[in-house]
């Protein structure tokens, strides 16, 4: 993967200058939270945020409960999405753009958990290459408190040159 995050995106500065600790990563998913507030209905706290990788969970709260008090599998779309959008955040230099294009979701079981989304690159990306719109695909795990994939999504983004 090439990728220069020597300036990175403002929201990936800002969580680089915060501690890399419970403090700061509470702090930057506060703030996170405050700039998307949408993602503040699943409650997230990233816990990883580097080029290629985030982490983010969520806890199972009656705000996110089903018909049947599970996860809601749409709230779990939701942190697959918290997850993408900070691992693009981390991953995109400044020279390029994304912005989301589609979503694939697996509901694999129950989610009678809290849940934890790992969002990689399914491949290497090469900005340098991009010189016009390309797909890039974020693989998303979502694991309950058991280590059981209870979700699991591909997200498409589309990578434009800035």
């Amino acid at each position: 993967m090439s990728i220069s995050t020597a300036a990175g995106s403002a929201t990936y500065r800002l969580r680089r200058k915060l501690p890399d600790n419970v403090v700061g990563n509470a702090l930057f998913s506060l703030g996170m939270v405050a700039r998307v507030p949408y993602f503040g209905t699943i409650l997230p706290y990233v816990s990883e945020m580097e080029p290629g990788r985030c982490v983010v969970s969520a806890p199972k709260w009656f705000g996110i409960h089903n018909h049947i008090g599970t996860f809601h599998a749409i709230a779990a779309c939701n942190l697959a999405e918290v997850a993408m959008g900070m691992l693009m955040e981390a991953t995109t230099p400044t020279t390029h753009r994304w912005i989301p294009k589609g979503m694939s979701a697996q509901y694999l079981t129950k989610a009678n958990t809290r849940l934890t989304a790992t969002a990689t690159l399914a491949h290497p990306i090469d900005f340098a290459t991009i010189t016009e719109g390309t797909d890039v695909v974020v693989s998303i795990e979502i694991r309950d408190t058991d280590g059981i994939e209870v979700v699991h999504c591909d997200i498409t983004t589309w990578v434009t040159p800035a």
